[in-house]
């Protein structure tokens, strides 16, 4: 028997097209199962599935907080076969206090962080409900817990992401769906080094120090390293694993003087 085998599994994976997303995609593509990608950036979405075996998955652009769209892909989707996994990954963050965060940006975070879960939420669930059976991961963070300086609308969001996850678990355990959440500190994506380069012109290595040290393990996580504990939660090796939320932050939670 092959650990983590997803073959003959379809999956969902929003704003797989680059970062921990994509990782996430070539991971579960690699154990077998075919995987759609719902991003904005349709561009790289397709550039991820060209990286992957022929016939391994799909690319479809997606705008999340667009309800209409999301149902209208998801019920295609489900239509052509079978939907067994849903990782709700899409997301944006800001750093800013409450000060510093006007409506505008409150409401695009909300929009995507929240809405854009909930919307894919309420396509998939129905579609695992008739089949008694279906594994949802949705990807939440440190700050759903803890308090970190400057992320006010981010850690609000994301709070919502978590809930929604114990809540989905509980209302859906007797038909056959699970439901758990990743909470990873600080992962180095190419959004962190492009933030660093445009914020911290010529003291990239200082800032990156920093930021590798708020750790106690002294560095970022890798995104390799947040898509194999999601292999393991798609997969049937976690079948007694629901309403749980998983940290994954270098004992950023537990340790921190």
């Amino acid at each position: 028997m092959i650990k983590f085998d997803l073959t003959g599994k379809t999956a969902i994976v929003t704003g797989g097209g680059s970062g921990i997303g994509r990782s996430i995609v070539e991971t579960l593509a690699a154990a077998g199962a075919y995987v759609h990608i719902l991003d904005i950036n349709l561009e790289q979405a397709r550039h991820t599935i060209e990286q992957l075996a022929a016939g391994s998955g799909s690319a479809h652009q997606c705008d999340v907080t667009d309800q209409k769209m999301v149902t209208g892909l998801v019920d295609k989707i489900a239509s052509e076969g079978s939907l067994e996994i849903l990782v709700n990954n899409a997301g944006v963050g800001f750093v800013g206090n409450l000060e510093a965060t006007d409506s505008d940006t409150f409401d695009r975070l909300y929009q995507i962080n929240v809405k854009g879960v909930y919307h894919c939420l309420k396509a998939c669930v129905p579609h695992m409900k008739a089949k008694n059976s279906g594994v949802i991961v949705n990807m939440a963070s440190t700050v759903s817990t803890l308090a970190i300086p400057d992320r006010f609308a981010y850690t609000t969001t994301k709070g919502a992401v978590l809930t929604m996850t114990y809540s989905v678990a509980l209302d859906y355990i007797k038909n056959g769906i699970r439901c758990n959440a990743i909470s990873p500190a600080r992962v180095h994506t190419p959004f962190v080094d492009d933030y660093v380069a445009k914020n911290y012109a010529g003291q990239e290595d200082e800032m990156m120090k920093k930021l590798s040290e708020a750790q106690p393990i002294g560095r970022m996580a890798k995104p390799q390293e947040i898509a194999d504990l999601a292999l393991y939660l798609c997969s049937d090796e976690a079948s007694f694993v629901t309403g749980q939320n998983f940290n994954i932050d270098g004992g950023f939670g537990n340790l921190r003087p």
